[in-house]
């Protein structure tokens, strides 16, 4: 039975198992069932409304046995990957991993994305082993809406040095209270949060 990629009344699972089995059945040679998966994950998806291959594209040049840079967006079923992993010195990707790692979830000396992972991380949710930033940030250096950390300042925060609406931890600056050594930190290596404190009454 010929493959007719306009053909959608089967879903894509279903059009892939036919494919195999007219070749297990020997009714495709192996290159005109290469040829019709080919041109099935090629054509738009009705189902969807969506092309089903991703993109993904990386540099020829690399370094460290990496390629300085990497995409890798979307689904790829001819590859069998429901979402892209990038990997490359800058990675881009729904999975980053890198050096520099920009997707949904980023791993690197650099991280940002939904969830981010490294040295340094920015995201929805960020651990960074030196500096994290995000909606929920755990790091040596934590800025939050929630911040875990050696020094945590966010809406919440819990650290040895914390500083928030509401704060815990050994120093803190907080809504109901001051302690000196903590603002005394506080003022010395983020001066730059004066400003904002002092509106809310949290040092003088």
């Amino acid at each position: 039975m010929p493959f007719d990629p306009s053909d959608r009344s089967m879903s894509l699972s279903q059009e892939l198992e036919r494919l195999a089995k007219l070749r297990s059945d020997g009714v495709l040679t192996p290159e005109e069932f290469d040829k019709a998966k080919k041109q099935l994950l090629s054509a738009p998806s009705q189902l969807s409304g969506l092309v089903l291959r991703g993109l993904r594209r990386q540099s020829s040049r690399t370094f460290a046995g990496l390629p300085l840079w990497s995409v890798a967006i979307g689904p790829d079923l001819e590859r069998g990957e429901m979402r892209g992993h990038a990997r490359g010195i800058f990675a881009l990707g729904d999975i980053a991993t890198g050096w520099v790692a920009f997707g949904g979830f980023a791993r690197g000396f650099i991280a940002m994305g939904g969830l981010a992972v490294g040295l340094v991380a920015f995201g929805g949710g960020a651990v960074g082993i030196l500096v994290a930033i995000g909606g929920g940030a755990l790091g040596g250096i934590a800025l939050g809406g929630a911040a875990v950390g050696l020094v945590a300042i966010g809406g919440g925060a819990a650290g040895y040095y914390a500083m928030g609406g509401a704060a815990a931890g050994v120093h803190t600056v907080s809504g109901l209270g001051r302690d000196p050594a903590a603002v005394e930190f506080f003022q010395k290596y983020f001066p730059w949060l004066g400003p904002f404190f002092r509106t809310g009454r949290w040092w003088r």
